[in-house]
C-alpha cells in the first residue's frame, strides 16, 4: 500500500501542476492537502517520507491519536482541520492544527477567539460556505457569508484567510467553485479551499489555493 500511495501522490502533484499551467497560474500556486482521515500512522508515514508535508484530518480526536507523534518526527508538517468542529473541541483544535477550514457559526467564532488569546497560538482560519444550501451540511449560507465574515473580523477579531466549500455530490462542481471565488474576491480573502479527489483540477481553474485530496492518494477508506 505504501509504495502505491507514494506513486499516487506523485501523480496528483503532476496533475495539479498541469491544471495550474492550463489555468495560466504560476507553478506552486496550489497547495495539496493530503487527507489522511481514517488512515493509520503506518499508512501516512511513507507519504511523509516522500516529501508531502500538508495533511488534512476530519476529526480532532482522531488527529490527536496520530499527529503529535508524526509531528515530532516531521517538524515541518502543516496540519489542517477540514471537518466540522464542536465547540468543546476548539481548545484542542487550536493547540494541534495549523489551519482550520470549518469556521461556520458564531459559537465557534467566539470560542476560537477566546482560545487563540489564551494559547497565544493562531491557526489560519477559513469560513466554510454551504454553497448548495444543504440542510444536513455545515457551513454559512452564501447570502449570509459577507455578514458572518464581517462579524468574525469586527466582533471576534479573527484574522480570516479564506473560504472553503464542499459542493453537493450530485451537482456539477464548477458553479459552486465560481460562487466561492466570487465571494472570496468580494471579501478580499486570498485562500480558497475547494476541490477533492474527483474535481480538484476544475477547482484549480477557478482559483483554488488549497485542494483536499484523500482517496486518490491513500486509496479507498474503510469506515467500518
Amino acid at each position: 500500500m505504501s509504495a502505491e500511495a507514494v506513486r499516487r501522490l506523485a501523480e496528483i502533484h503532476t496533475r495539479i501542476a498541469r491544471a495550474e499551467e492550463d489555468a495560466d497560474r504560476p507553478e506552486g500556486a496550489v497547495t495539496l492537502v493530503a487527507v489522511s482521515k481514517t488512515f493509520e500512522v503506518d499508512d501516512i508515514r511513507p507519504v511523509l517520507a516522500a516529501g508531502q508535508r500538508v495533511f488534512g484530518e476530519n476529526r480532532v480526536q482522531e488527529a490527536q491519536k496520530k499527529w503529535p507523534l508524526l509531528k515530532d518526527e516531521f517538524r515541518d508538517v502543516e496540519l489542517h482541520l477540514i471537518g466540522p468542529m464542536q465547540s468543546n473541541k476548539v481548545k484542542d483544535a487550536v493547540a494541534l492544527f495549523d489551519v482550520i477550514h470549518t469556521v461556520d457559526r458564531e459559537k465557534i467564532a467566539r470560542a476560537l477567539s477566546e482560545e487563540i488569546e489564551k494559547q497565544g497560538r493562531a491557526p489560519a482560519l477559513l469560513v466554510q460556505v454551504n454553497t448548495g444550501a444543504e440542510p444536513q451540511k455545515a457551513g454559512v449560507l452564501p447570502d449570509d457569508t459577507t455578514d458572518f465574515v464581517k462579524r468574525c473580523r469586527e466582533e471576534y477579531g479573527l484574522a480570516l484567510k479564506g473560504l472553503m466549500c464542499i459542493p453537493p455530490v450530485e451537482d456539477v462542481a464548477a458553479p459552486h467553485f465560481a460562487l466561492l471565488q466570487k465571494l472570496a474576491d468580494g471579501l478580499e480573502l486570498p485562500w480558497l479551499s475547494m476541490g477533492m479527489s474527483a474535481d480538484f483540477e476544475t477547482a484549480v481553474g477557478f482559483g483554488a489555493t488549497h485542494v483536499r485530496v484523500g482517496s486518490a492518494i491513500f486509496g479507498a477508506r474503510d469506515y467500518g
